[in-house]
């Protein structure tokens, strides 16, 4: 059969900047191309400013994950300048951050992801009424539930922030805050609503205790089949209609992983430096290499940039971020042969081409690699290994396997902190270089400042979507967007929601409407709403 090239423009539901090729062949894509479509220039917005002004800027870089940028620019500037961070101030960071990506996960799964399920495509499992009660857009039961909750953590995020999104009360030196015992108060009662009217009776069904002793795979199946509640939670409902679809059996990818580890340990990295990061992280960095097997942790010394697939004229070599320049060209066409995204294709070293995001995180705490007393869990990898890898429904679990996690560590932090020790130790200001990094909601995030007489030289960030949605690199091996849709099963070409399944589970963002285009003609196949 001829191979048929499909243009899908956009993919997603929250922004418009990416869009996708791919080649189809006897119903299955043979080849595949992502492609972001905006240019923004933060780095360039950046240059000759004050050191500071990285904590304004670049936490609107995103509206969903402000908060992670900011933790990454304010940790860039206390490893360059020497600061000494104190404890509350760490507690009340990992805080923000924590309580941002508990607003994601639920926003994420209802909002952008599981609306799909009541796609016609399924309309034959048995699942397919359920899930349009559950997961319709605008009307499903627990879409409404899910999509309103997903605001309470973030209400957190104001009482110490001053305000979310866009809040810049993380500075060099720890906070801008100092929160009262009503402060926490609230944010005790905040977490508890999150958790008795969602996180348990409905996305769970059962307790935080019983969900925690899950450690195996099978011991996951054992939940599924311990009680009705458990089945019929969105969770279990989920994974059984997942199953059912088949969207375990595509979408693997490129099979190794990374993670910079995030949330400081409160006692450990008071005095941050570079080379200290990685043995005060509570959730340890890593590479896993899902081919070997193995475990390592992670260097931001490792990190190459290639830019010749994309359009940028800075040559064509692997480059650390902080020698690249942005240099932008301009009038530019898609030329899939050379230079067709605005994004830059990152590497490891060693390992190649690397997958970031919470499966990435997951499959990393399950190492035992880091130091003793970091987190480890083995869930997820114990999963990947039973179900012969990745898939889109293994990266869905994997995400949502991090909320209770992460309500426990914010219950840590709020347990934790001695409201009348300081927040804030004043810096010294200095010239050089900084690097800060955590894990945003969908995945690895990373800053690099260089700082000369007082002003900004150079500014860099390397995000999520820059490792997954990267195009092809200097040797022309995919990116993980790209290698993740290989071999995905296309239905009808005209409604292609399986790319749009892949695409999804790297939460790739995107806009409401989708429009499909034969590449060789240029005529409109569909125009569907997808939300």
């Amino acid at each position: 059969m001829a191979i048929k090239t499909l243009d899908i423009s956009p993919v997603g539901r929250v922004e418009g900047d990416l869009d996708v090729r791919v080649d189809i062949e006897n119903g299955r894509v043979v080849n595949a191309w992502t492609h972001a479509e905006l240019f923004r220039g933060f780095e360039i917005i950046l240059r000759g400013k004050d050191p500071q002004a990285g904590l304004i800027v670049t936490p609107r870089i995103c509206g969903i994950c402000g908060g992670s940028h900011l933790t990454s620019a304010s940790w860039a500037l206390d490893t360059l300048w020497g600061t000494e961070v104190p404890r509350n101030a760490i507690l009340a960071r990992n805080l923000g951050q924590i309580v941002e990506t508990m607003q994601s996960i639920p926003r994420y799964f209802y909002g952008l992801f599981a609306i799909d399920l009541t796609n016609k495509n399924y309309r034959r499992s048995r699942f397919y009424e359920e899930a349009c009660r559950r997961f319709a857009a605008f009307t499903g039961k627990s879409y409404e539930i899910g999509v309103t909750i997903s605001g309470k953590p973030v209400e957190i995020y104001a009482l110490f922030g001053g305000q979310w999104p866009h809040s810049s009360y993380m500075v060099p030196g720890g906070v801008m805050c100092a929160p009262t015992l009503t402060d926490i108060t609230r944010a005790w009662a905040i977490l508890e609503y999150f958790r008795t009217n969602w996180l348990e009776p409905v996305w769970l069904g059962c307790s935080l205790e019983r969900y925690e002793q899950i450690r195996t795979y099978d011991d996951f199946m054992a939940w599924l089949d311990e009680d009705l509640n458990h089945r019929e939670s969105d969770l279990g409902f989920y994974w059984r209609m997942g199953l059912d679809i088949g969207l375990d059996r595509y979408g693997a990818g490129v099979g190794k992983y990374v993670t910079w580890g995030y949330l400081a340990h409160e006692d450990k990295y008071q005095k941050p430096t570079i080379a200290g990061r990685n043995a005060a992280m509570i959730m340890k960095s890593g590479v896993y290499d899902s081919f070997s097997d193995t475990h390592t942790l992670m260097e931001q010394s490792q990190i190459r940039e290639n830019t010749t697939h994309s359009w940028y004229d800075e040559g064509s070599a692997d480059i650390h971020p902080t020698n690249r320049t942005t240099k932008p060209t301009v009038n530019n066409s898609k030329d899939f042969d050379n230079a067709y995204s605005w994004s830059s294709a990152v590497r490891h070293q060693d390992f190649g081409r690397l997958e970031a995001g919470p499966l990435a995180r997951q499959l990393v705490a399950g190492g035992n690699h880091g130091e003793s007393w970091q987190h480890h869990d083995g869930f997820i990898l114990d999963v990947f290994k039973h179900m012969g890898g990745a898939s889109v429904h293994l990266r869905q679990l994997g995400r949502v396997h991090e909320l209770v996690k992460l309500y426990r560590q914010a219950e840590h932090c709020l347990r934790e902190f001695k409201l009348n020790d300081p927040w804030y130790i004043k810096p010294t200001e200095k010239d050089g270089h900084g690097w800060g990094a955590t894990e945003a909601a969908r995945g690895a995030l990373s800053h690099w400042v260089e700082v000369e007489k007082g002003k900004i030289k150079n500014y860099q960030v390397i995000a999520p979507g820059t490792w997954n949605i990267g195009p092809r690199d200097g040797e022309g091996k995919r990116g993980p967007i790209e290698e993740a849709l290989i071999g995905t099963p296309i239905e009808d070409s005209t409604d292609p929601v399986e790319v749009g399944h892949v695409a999804r589970s790297f939460d790739s963002c995107l806009v409401c409407t989708v429009h499909a285009h034969d590449a060789k003609t240029g005529a409109e196949l569909a125009r569907f709403r997808t939300a």
